[in-house]
């Protein structure tokens, strides 16, 4: 892949919607491509510091901080995966440096699509996103969310297969460079 410019790819949905495995597969994809990709994902930022972490909103801003560095280091593509309100959004944003093509991805996968993933996944084995009442909370709010969001991508994971879901990623980072640069 041509890379004139950074990208920075932020990924955001609830949890179980497929942010880790696209973001992942991504990651994986585009350093086959050639490129220097740095993958950032909530999850790791917050369990460094499990299970005495203060906030989830200390993790989030570490988060956007760690993520702005990547950023303004040399690489051509950061992928930023795991919030999922406009309030941790406009936190990141403010560490991406105004060169790089932007790109968010909302995740709309269905919540019956996300609970057998949920459950079936064994790192989440003491998380509440297990339990359908609580994920249905989150999905709740996420449907609200993600118009505040104003996303570039729309990609649900279930309907979509992975490589597919890859590709049409890659496209939209092409097109992202092409018309910010």
């Amino acid at each position: 892949m041509e890379s004139s410019s950074l990208a920075f790819v932020l990924l955001v949905g609830p949890q179980a919607s497929g942010k880790s495995t696209i973001a992942r597969a991504l990651a994986a994809e585009l350093r086959r491509e050639g490129e220097r990709v740095a993958l950032v994902e909530l999850d790791q930022i917050a369990e460094m510091a499990r299970p005495t972490l203060p906030s989830w909103d200390t993790a989030s801003r570490i988060f956007a901080m760690v993520a702005g560095e990547w950023a303004r280091d040399d690489l051509t593509c950061v992928i930023a995966e795991g919030i999922s309100s406009q309030d941790e959004v406009s936190i990141l944003l403010e560490q991406v440096p105004e060169a790089a093509a932007m790109i968010t991805v909302a995740m709309t996968t269905p919540l019956e699509a996300a609970l057998p993933r949920a459950q079936a996944d064994p790192s989440r084995s003491t998380s509440p996103s297990r339990d359908r009442y609580w994920l249905a909370e989150r999905y709740q709010e996420w449907s609200l969310e993600k118009d505040r969001i104003g996303a570039d991508v729309l990609l649900d994971a279930s309907a979509m297969p992975l490589d597919q879901s890859v590709r049409k990623l890659i496209a939209d980072i092409r097109s992202a460079r092409a018309s910010h640069g």
